[in-house]
Formats: C-alpha cells, sequence, structure tokens
C-alpha cells in the first residue's frame, strides 16, 4: 500500500505497456518532423521532378514518388509537423477558452453559469464537425483557419467537461478556507482550482488529439485544411486518389502514418488516465 502511495504518475504510466508503446511511436513522429531537414536528403518535398513521376519504393525513395515526382517519405516527415503541430495547438487554443469559460462559469455559478451553459448547448446543438465545416468555409482554406475552426467546434465539450471538475472542487473544504484566509478570487482559481482539476484535463485533452488530427485531415482531404504543395497527409490522401491503382503505396503511408499518430496518442491518453486516477494514490 504504501508502495503505491510513493510511486509517481510516471512510475504508474511505465507500467502500461500500451501507453509507453503509444509514446515511442509519437516520439518517433515527433523526433522525426524535429529533425525532417537532416533525414531527408532532398528538399521539403514541395519541389516537382517530372522525369520521377511514379517511382515505386526503392533504396532512392524509400516510401516511392508521387505523381509530381516528389519524394513520398520527404512529404511523409514533413507533413508530421503539419499535422501533430496542427492538434497541439488546436488543443491549446480550445482548453484555453474552455477554461476561461469553464472556470468561471463553475466558480461563481447563478447568472454567469447559466449564461455561458447556454450558450454552450445552443453551439453543441449542432454537430462539432458540421460546426468546423462551416466556420472554415467562411475563413477559408489554410492551417490557422482550420485550426479555429476544430477548437471552435472542441469548446463547448471542454467548456462542461471543466465546469463539472471545478464544481467539485469548488465543493472542497480547503476551497472554504482560501477564501476565508482573505484569497481573491483569481488566485483560488488559478493556484488551487485549475492546479487542483488539471489530472482528467490532460488526459481529456491527450484523447482529444487524435480526434483532431483526424478531423484536419478530413478537411484538407476535401480540399479545405492546409493549402498544396504543402505536404499535409491528408492532402496527399487526397492527391492519392488519381493514381491508386497505378501506385497504391501513396495512400498506404500517409494513412498509416494518420492511423499511427492518432492511436498513439489514444493509448497514452488511457495511460495517463490510468496513472492519474485518484485510487491508485490511496
Amino acid at each position: 500500500m504504501k508502495k503505491n502511495k510513493d510511486e509517481s504518475v510516471f512510475d504508474r504510466l511505465k507500467k502500461n505497456k500500451a501507453a509507453m508503446a503509444g509514446m515511442i511511436v509519437l516520439s518517433v513522429f515527433v523526433l522525426t518532423a524535429l529533425c525532417a531537414d537532416f533525414i531527408s536528403p532532398y528538399s521539403e518535398g514541395i519541389r516537382q521532378n517530372s522525369s520521377e513521376r511514379l517511382r515505386w519504393p526503392s533504396a532512392a525513395h524509400p516510401f516511392g514518388t508521387d505523381n509530381f515526382g516528389r519524394d513520398v517519405f520527404t512529404r511523409i516527415i514533413h507533413g508530421a509537423r503539419f499535422s501533430i503541430a496542427l492538434g497541439l495547438s488546436t488543443i491549446t487554443l480550445a482548453m484555453t477558452i474552455a477554461l476561461i469559460l469553464g472556470s468561471a462559469a463553475g466558480y461563481f455559478g447563478g447568472r454567469l453559469d447559466e449564461i455561458i451553459m447556454r450558450i454552450m448547448d445552443i453551439i453543441m446543438c449542432i454537430p462539432s464537425i458540421l460546426l468546423s465545416l462551416a466556420i472554415v468555409t467562411v475563413l477559408g482554406p489554410g492551417l490557422f483557419n482550420l485550426m479555429i475552426a476544430i477548437a471552435v467546434g472542441s469548446v463547448p465539450s471542454f467548456t462542461r467537461l471543466i465546469r463539472s471538475v471545478v464544481l467539485t472542487i469548488t465543493e472542497s473544504d480547503y476551497i472554504e478556507a482560501a477564501k476565508a484566509a482573505g484569497s481573491g478570487h483569481a488566485k483560488i482559481i488559478f493556484t488551487h482550482i485549475i492546479r487542483n482539476a488539471l489530472g482528467p484535463l490532460i488526459v481529456y485533452a491527450t484523447t482529444s488529439i487524435a480526434g483532431m488530427i483526424l478531423m484536419a485531415a478530413g478537411f484538407s482531404f476535401i480540399g479545405l485544411g492546409v493549402r498544396p504543395p504543402a505536404p499535409e497527409w491528408g492532402a496527399m490522401l487526397s492527391d492519392a486518389r488519381e493514381n491508386l491503382r497505378r501506385a497504391p503505396y501513396l495512400m498506404v503511408f500517409p494513412g498509416v502514418s494518420i492511423l499511427l499518430t492518432a492511436l498513439s496518442f489514444n493509448l497514452l491518453g488511457d495511460g495517463l488516465r490510468d496513472a492519474l486516477d485518484p485510487r491508485l494514490k490511496v
């Protein structure tokens, strides 16, 4: 029993083989994306070379070339920058907005809580993917616009989660003690409430990144995401449709990359949920 209490979160996380596998795969993608310029002997994968069109995987081109003669391996590792950066930046923006709204609603309650939550309910009446699709259609395709669209569509669910966590923490004795000691609202929210709410929020955020990456790839697939010739995985899947029979590898490599990245985030999120479970600390 004492051993479990002395164990850190990372110690418990290491015991989860699936979570560690997800962390390893995710680390490989992140390191590959960061070192893409040094790993690939080619440029960023946007220069066309008609003499190298649709070359099957070989020693010179491990993942082959596309219909413009661009090295697919180079485009895959540079595309990791777009997908992972988009997922992380989108979840950061969505969680920041949700933290402000959810914390205010849960802590102050009353009319402010009613106004915020009714607005969230109205937004949640629209499916998040449909809302994001409408926003990116109005704003136009592009990395920044896509991030805003997906973040706005995710804010309501995050806000409800944060509000429920804040409501539970606000009723704790140490919050009452902080109020009695004369601590201001801002200090209580940032020092006590948000700090103790980080556990479930980190888990939910980690698992949500996978869905955001898939959604971003879907928008790029239909031409509403990252603009070509940027090597984004969803856009690469869309381009591969024209040569599916002649060069099926063009769809395999970006598809597997999306699958592994989303799966690694999900496995890591599940592992963090178990590692941060308060019942394991008893």
